[in-house]
């Protein structure tokens, strides 16, 4: 019984480990995108955006449209990481939605045509 009890233990710590391993590669990857900043990072500055994200005829806060022209400003590609990112899809976000709060914000210099998934940045 002591055997099986260690056994079991050993395979808990096993997938705990794995689990860690893999969010931390994710991070390491995602982060490209986003420079130094880790995707986990990108996506906590963007709360303010989370009402306008998940619905089009919400108006987007003054917030949310600073953090989202700073990051476009400074690494494009990064708002896209973040939206297709598990971070968003835990949080309810709706792609086909919240790729509009750029335009929305009425933000100038947004890559317009640029491909995020299988969503067109309007």
């Amino acid at each position: 019984m002591a055997s099986r009890v260690r056994g079991c233990s050993c395979l808990v710590t096993l997938v705990l480990f794995l689990l860690s391993s893999m969010a931390s590669l994710q991070e390491a990857v995602a982060a490209g995108e986003c420079g130094k900043t880790p995707i986990s990072t990108a996506a906590a500055s963007l709360s303010p955006c989370l009402s306008a994200a998940g619905n089009a005829k919400a108006k987007v806060p003054p917030a949310c449209c600073t953090k989202v022209g700073a990051l476009i400003t400074t690494a494009p590609k990064c708002l896209c990481a973040v939206l297709l990112s598990p971070l968003a899809k835990q949080a309810g976000i709706n792609l086909g939605i919240a790729i509009t709060i750029p335009k929305r914000c009425n933000i100038k210099k947004r890559p317009v045509g640029k491909k995020c998934g299988r969503y067109t940045l309007p």
